[in-house]
């Protein structure tokens, strides 16, 4: 009997696409708007210019992959920005469109055996935590430039229900 994609039982090292979604949409894109923000306050005089900038194409091209490995297809493939900003939020962009264009049924599931294909969640995924280590290098450099860029990616992640007393208390 051979299998069928649909029943194959899903893949346990591979995150649903809804999740991989919400990290990039709620989280990874903050914090790509905030280290842009760091760099454009860098002269372009400055040793770390170009270190930064390096890796801030590293991680258009991450982005770039994710957006290759969900659509499947090559048809239909926009041209993006040229100028380091705007293509960084126009890779943003078109990568969300296409990971929420991602069948989330069959997605993470393996392949049948009979077909002799990798499964498509698997280079999806890596392309994925490529994005997620380009960010935590790129937030290693801010950090040389901008003292305060971790807590301005932290703000908002603790909300306290009823907030401390401003009086002292002893």
């Amino acid at each position: 009997m051979l299998e069928t994609w649909s029943l194959n039982e899903r893949m346990r090292h591979i995150p649903p696409v809804s999740w991989m979604i919400q990290k990039l949409d709620g989280d990874l894109r903050r914090r790509i708007d905030l280290l842009w923000g760091a760099w454009a306050k860098v002269a372009a005089d400055d040793p770390v210019h170009a270190g930064y900038e390096k890796e801030l194409r590293a991680l258009t091209r991450s982005l770039d992959r994710v957006a290759t490995v969900a659509r499947r297809s090559h048809a239909n493939h926009q041209h993006p920005p040229v100028e380091l900003g705007a293509k960084l939020h126009w890779s943003v962009n078109h990568t969300m469109s296409t990971l929420n264009a991602v069948d989330a049924e069959t997605f993470g599931r393996r392949f049948p055996f009979h077909t002799f294909e990798r499964s498509n969640g698997e280079p999806l995924w890596a392309a994925m935590l490529a994005v997620i280590e380009h960010v935590h290098r790129l937030t290693e450099l801010a950090r040389t430039v901008d003292r305060g860029i971790d807590e301005r990616m932290y703000e908002g992640l603790v909300t306290l229900e009823s907030p401390l007393n401003p009086r002292p208390m002893a």
